[in-house]
């Protein structure tokens, strides 16, 4: 019973000492974490990212970014709401394509669209408007399910995770200081 209680102590305490900065650090390692495992895949399981990948990487950076800034600047009164809003904004863009394309990998065989031109090529031919409606129109290479853990696929994951951290984002830069 002691022993329970000498345990419950030093959980309090270390909640106490958990401030906003080190909760953004958590936070950055979160998203590093992410992008080690998506270059992993890419790299050693070598599995190419598409063109949505893409985009869920910059997500996934940009969010680490703002994580990292947070800790480093570590704000006090409207920056911690700035930052709070950064990291929705970036977590809501990285949900919103990772949510197309779980929607696009859960279509039916005979409404995929059709291969178009690689990520590259894209962004090198059209005018800006032009390529990101064709990569978010996606593609059958989009569409395409190589890897999968627990039954959901890559973008499934990515979607859960986004939305885990940008929520655990927010929570830590509105939340009282310690």
């Amino acid at each position: 019973m002691h022993l329970n209680h000498q345990t419950r102590q030093k959980t309090k305490l270390l909640m106490k000492n958990l401030t906003t900065r080190h909760l953004n650090v958590a936070g950055f390692l979160a998203c590093a974490g992410m992008m080690a495992y998506a270059l992993y895949a890419q790299h050693v399981l070598l599995l190419d990212p598409c063109p949505l990948c893409v985009f869920q990487r910059m997500a996934v950076i940009s969010l680490g970014v703002i994580f990292l800034a947070a800790a480093v600047h570590n704000p006090t009164g409207r920056g911690r709401l700035v930052y709070a809003g950064l990291v929705a904004a970036a977590a809501a863009a990285g949900a919103g394509v990772a949510g197309r394309h779980v929607w696009l990998q859960n279509l039916p065989a005979d409404e995929v669209p059709s291969c178009g031109p690689g990520f590259d090529y894209i962004i090198d031919s059209f005018p800006l408007a032009d390529a990101l409606s064709m990569i978010f129109t996606g593609s059958g290479e989009c569409a395409s399910i190589d890897w999968q853990f627990l039954g959901l696929s890559m973008p499934a994951w990515v979607l859960i995770a986004v939305v885990i951290t940008g929520v655990f984002g927010v929570w830590n830069n509105l939340r009282k200081p310690v």
